[in-house]
């Protein structure tokens, strides 16, 4: 095992140092860069949870709608184990061959996935090849969103040292508005079109959205400036490189997979612990319009339209929180976050399910909305202190897909696995109650370790 004590959070490099004062308009770009893309390949993962309840009609067919549920999010979980495979491979990628082909190629494979959900016809259709289609779009989405994370964090903390905060805010506002945009869609369709409407071809409407978005965000990342750490670091490679000679230092250079697993698990688990909360609070929101319907019977358009709600806070407020934690203090807004995120959780769904209308699961969502943001608009850029700049983007993309797959993609099915099971509506809180827990021990290690702050 490893010292986790290995690699210390290095020190801000000199005010004029390029990593610091990047030209105003090549800053602007990388965010738009990272934003466009980023926000389409999380929209096209947060659809799929948003329509599961259609999805599963027209591809998993099932007598009992509860069933069918439950089949349909566990391809959801299922397609989550990819992820960490495609961070290691597309997050390595990125950390040898810039940040910029990373995220070239990772939009390039979502959208592919894309297409295959838009035109995948249904069971009635193709029969059990139908189920199969939509499990290798969701293999290929997966995979491709498994590489976004690292190489996208990255690019937009090695902008400027002395604003990360800021910058790495932004990750997580464009999944914030990947949600905005995907559950604006979900109540549109939902609020114009029958439900048979919406089963037989309504669902798809978004995802083809998606394939227009698409080309958009590759283009503005082709243009787009590598990120100046890493153009830094790899011009200090070239001379030994060029020369032919090298240590065995340099050969962990070249392998960025093999530098994580042998350096680095201190990180990961820095990293990965201090997302714990985020993930499961973030699928815990997108599952609580399904729960609404299915378990609350409220109205199908409203239940989204409190998504909707949730969308609009997490995209305008991260930015904010990425500003304020530059200034005060990255920790001194997270960790109480965390704390309030886990007190919360059991009261508001007693709340929920004992005053069970649209105004209850808006303020639930509005407030568990408002303290996700306020965790993780710094987030971002304490996960990349975690990792040097030669397997920053190998080091995020494993940690965070890992987490990501053990208590993220899953947690809409444990959400329904524990409902049924316990016949409690209310047990998915004690879910978040106790992740928020391992959150929190995360922070505090990263402080004492790592020296974050």
């Amino acid at each position: 095992m490893t010292d986790v004590s290995a690699q210390p959070t290095q020190p801000p490099p000199p005010e004029n140092s390029p990593t610091t004062t990047p030209r105003r308009a090549s800053a602007t770009r990388a965010i738009a860069a990272a934003t466009i893309g980023n926000a389409l390949e999380f929209f096209d993962l947060a659809l799929y949870a948003l329509m599961a309840a259609y999805i599963g009609k027209t591809f998993f067919p099932d007598d009992d709608p509860g069933v069918q549920l439950i089949q349909t999010f566990a391809v959801f979980g299922i397609t989550y184990l990819v992820r960490p495979i495609g961070g290691l491979l597309l997050g390595s990628y990125a950390d040898r061959r810039g940040r910029k082909n990373a995220l070239m190629l990772s939009i390039r494979l979502m959208v592919l996935g894309t297409l295959l959900m838009a035109a995948m016809p249904g069971y009635a259709t193709l029969g059990p090849v139908a189920p199969l289609g939509i499990v290798l779009a969701r293999l290929i989405q997966g995979f491709a969103a498994g590489g976004e994370f690292g190489a996208a964090t990255s690019f937009l903390v090695e902008q400027n040292n002395r604003r990360k905060g800021f910058y790495g805010s932004f990750q997580f506002a464009s999944q914030g508005l990947a949600t905005l945009t995907a559950s604006a869609f979900a109540t549109a369709l939902t609020a114009t079109l029958s439900d048979a409407q919406m089963t037989a071809w309504g669902w798809r409407v978004p995802f083809v959205f998606g394939l227009l978005v698409g080309p958009v965000g590759y283009l503005i990342r082709r243009y787009v400036e590598e990120s100046p750490a890493m153009a830094e670091e790899t011009a200090a490679q070239e001379p030994t490189v060029a020369s032919g000679f090298g240590t065995d230092q340099d050969a962990e250079k070249s392998s960025p997979i093999r530098s994580v697993f042998r350096h680095h698990w201190g990180g990961v688990l820095i990293a990965g612990g201090a997302l714990v909360v985020s993930t499961a609070l973030n699928y815990s929101l997108q599952y609580l319009p399904t729960f609404g319907i299915k378990e609350l019977g409220l109205d199908e358009s409203l239940s989204f339209t409190a998504l909707l709600i949730t969308g609009v806070i997490l995209t305008l407020g991260t930015p904010v929180v990425g500003l304020l934690a530059d200034r005060f203090g990255r920790l001194r807004i997270m960790i109480p976050a965390a704390a309030l995120i886990g007190l919360s959780a059991v009261p508001l769904f007693i709340w929920l399910t004992r005053a069970p209308s649209f105004l209850t699961l808006a303020l639930c969502m509005t407030v568990l909305g408002l303290l996700k943001a306020a965790y993780f608009g710094a987030l971002p850029s304490v996960m990349s202190d975690a990792f040097p700049t030669g397997a920053r983007a190998t080091g995020l993309a494993f940690s965070y897909n890992t987490t990501v797959a053990l208590f993220g993609g899953f947690t809409p099915t444990i959400a329904t696995a524990l409902v049924t099971a316990t016949g409690s509506q209310i047990s998915p809180s004690y879910y978040l109650l106790a992740v928020s827990v391992v959150s929190i021990t995360a922070l505090v290690g990263g402080f004492r370790i790592r020296g974050i702050r």
